[in-house]
């Protein structure tokens, strides 16, 4: 057999051969497998309160009695004495003069005492002072987002940075797909 024929007889199965191959492989490459999605069920916005006291102080005007300055009411005690035993001197005459005299100035002495006091109760004095009291400040503070979803009938769960987008996710070896070259914030858990 000549040489010739039996070399291109080779090459032509070969080379539908090498055809074969290549169509099954782009037979094989157009049939990539369809994305697989999962759905979103809830997305939550995760807060927490922080609460943060803090103290408030003001001037208050404070009235109390101005202290007295004689405490035992002697001023009111002496006048009351001398008054009264002016008073009682005028009545009468002879031992009943001195007995009047003795008994006003007792009695002016209590009564002088007794206005000493109702005049000294009714003083006051007013000052500013300082009152401080501790107030709570509260605010919500934002953590993320909880997201639930589910995938062939499982209910998982993650906390992302930032709501996903729409209402399913791209799924990729198992794994979301929240944002692309983005990780989610917290690691997704079974629900």
């Amino acid at each position: 057999m000549n040489k010739s024929i039996v070399i291109g007889s080779t090459l032509s199965v070969l080379g539908l051969g090498g055809l074969a191959v290549g169509a099954y492989q782009v037979s094989n490459y157009s049939q990539a497998p369809e994305p697989v999605y999962a759905d979103i069920l809830q997305v939550d916005a995760a807060t927490r309160t922080v609460e943060t006291p803090r103290q408030v102080c003001e001037d208050v005007v404070v009235s109390q009695q101005a202290p007295s300055r004689d405490p035992n009411r002697i001023i009111g005690t002496a006048a009351g004495a001398i008054v009264g035993g002016l008073l009682g001197n005028q009545v009468g005459g002879g031992s009943g003069k001195k007995i009047a005299t003795v008994a006003g100035a007792v009695g002016g002495g209590l009564a002088g005492r007794e206005v000493q006091g109702r005049i000294e109760s009714g003083q006051t004095s007013t000052t500013t002072r300082q009152e401080c009291h501790t107030v709570t400040d509260t605010r919500q503070e934002h953590l993320g987002y909880d997201v639930e979803y589910r995938l062939d009938g499982q209910v998982f769960s993650a906390r992302l940075d930032e709501a996903p987008q729409g209402d399913r996710v791209l799924m990729q070896d198992g794994k979301p797909q929240w944002h692309v070259g983005q990780s989610s914030a917290g690691s997704d858990s079974q629900g």
